[in-house]
């Protein structure tokens, strides 16, 4: 029996425990901090991120075990990682200024969007479903609290309150999931479960509705449809930095685990739960992708955007094999990018009494700011998969990986459904290029770190749709050891 606590460990989950620090000390400072001046709070939560990623950078290429057995570190949660903090400090530079505006100039706001972050870290490691629970609801109440921020908006509290239901319900499935899946197997380990899991008890009725009910649960953590209907809500009322991390980050972490959990804990299941989803990435790109083209909130639109992509991903989790789970890894990055973008331009023009969350409030944008518009025409264009950009190659690895899986069909819907995306996506450029700029004019944030979001999102979407092999390689490597 190994001791439940030593250096060692600490040493492997490092980058954890110095967010963890980092996330507590920013909530002690904001009681010492002066009202209406707490921007240095958002900058010191930048420099915590960056310290946490040089922490992880010493990690690169290392598989180690830690806590007993509990807690992985491999090249599969270390790219995820990257992607989360990548996204923490994109939000981060979005979210100064842009609170001050809003009237929610708080530090604990940087602190949540810090622990949030952790429980995403948390749960990317977790080879253990207890650990996996604990790192998934770290992350989910610091997000339930950051969704409702907005104290004076009634449809902020009702989106805080929307998510906290959901997020309940859904955890109790996956955990009445996990709880059947101990009693049939007498451990929580993945490996271990798997292990355990014979030719008999793969069979076992008990043992399928355990998988259901862990499907149908990550299926709400991920916004998968029929287990979307709260997050066009949510994205709506919470600030636009907190959707803008829900999106980028919550959405993909959710999607990791999901990865982790079946192709390692059961993967004597998987011509079943193939089967679950692909039903569930047809009905969620298509339901997505239609359900978008009506909407006239942009945030909304996005909502549903987000739900098609979860489609897309999906796709690579049926394909499986190498190929489709490191492209999904590939897409994870370019999707937060091109993600986090868009909702940079929204805060941009959040300005006073307009929100930037209407289409309509992009209109003439292109006579305004032609760098703006231009930026917002380019992220636009990778979410629909117009080449050379980087959603295309995005999405060229993940039909093609269901090509090659043998899920020709699907890889048609799929490209049917890009074409239906463009529709929607092109009323903000229509708005943008092809409507004169209002007679009150449109006025722009000048926050300097939010046009620094702006440009690392942008050069980020260009440069992996011009340059994507060293980002295949690394998404490729990260899976190498995954089974």
């Amino acid at each position: 029996m190994t001791d439940v606590f030593n250096m060692a460990d600490v040493s492997t989950a490092s980058p954890e425990v110095v967010m963890g620090l980092v996330a507590m000390v920013i909530l002690m400072l904001d009681f010492i901090a002066p009202k209406g001046g707490r921007d240095w709070l958002g900058y010191l939560s930048i420099l915590g991120v960056l310290v946490t990623f040089t922490t992880l950078m010493g990690q690169r290429g290392a598989t180690q075990l830690a806590f007993s057995g509990q807690y992985l570190s491999d090249p599969f949660a270390f790219f995820f990682k990257i992607v989360f903090l990548v996204s923490a400090a994109l939000i981060l530079l979005m979210s100064i200024g842009h609170l001050k505006s809003e009237g929610i100039d708080k530090g604990e706001f940087y602190g949540l969007i810090l622990f949030a972050t952790l429980g995403m870290m948390l749960m990317v490691s977790a080879v253990d479903l207890l650990i996996l629970y604990i790192g998934l609801e770290t992350m989910s109440i610091s997000i339930y609290i950051l969704a409702g921020f907005l104290k004076r908006e009634r449809r902020s509290g009702e989106a805080a309150l929307k998510y906290l239901l959901m997020g309940g319900f859904s955890s109790a499935i996956m955990l009445y999931g996990i709880v059947m899946l101990y009693g049939l197997t007498g451990t929580i380990g993945l490996r271990e479960i798997a292990s355990t899991l014979s030719a008999d008890t793969v069979s076992n009725p008990a043992l399928i509705l355990s998988m259901v009910m862990l499907v149908a649960g990550f299926g709400f953590k991920i916004a998968a449809v029929p287990f979307h209907m709260y997050i066009p809500d949510v994205y709506e009322g919470a600030p636009t930095p907190v959707a803008a991390l829900l999106a980028a980050a919550s959405e993909i972490a959710g999607l990791a685990i999901l990865l982790r959990v079946f192709l390692v804990a059961i993967p004597g299941l998987q011509d079943r739960w193939t089967f679950l989803f692909y039903l569930l990435s047809l009905l969620t790109m298509t339901v997505g992708n239609v359900v978008a083209i009506a909407q006239s909130n942009i945030k909304r639109m996005l909502a549903y955007s987000s739900i098609a992509h979860i489609g897309y991903l999906l796709i690579g989790l049926v394909a499986g094999r190498e190929l489709g789970i490191s492209a999904i890894l590939l897409y994870t990055l370019i999707y937060a990018l091109m993600t986090l973008g868009v909702f940079a331009m929204v805060i941009l023009l959040c300005v006073g009494k307009v929100k930037g969350e209407q289409i309509d409030d992009f209109t003439g944008l292109a006579q305004r700011s032609p760098m703006a518009a231009a930026a917002m025409l380019i992220f636009l264009l990778s979410l629909a998969g117009v080449p050379p950009t980087a959603g295309f190659v995005g999405k060229l690895y993940l039909f093609g990986a269901a090509i090659e899986g043998g899920y020709i069909w699907l890889a048609v819907i799929a490209v049917i459904n890009s074409a239906i995306s463009v529709f929607y996506y092109m009323k903000v450029v229509v708005a943008m290029y092809m409507r004169d700029l209002p007679p009150q004019g449109l006025t722009l944030s000048s926050s300097r770190p939010l046009r620094v979001a702006l440009f690392v999102t942008l050069a980020g979407t260009i440069a992996i749709g011009i340059y994507p092999g060293p980002f295949l390689d690394l998404a490729r490597a990260s899976v190498a050891g995954l089974w």
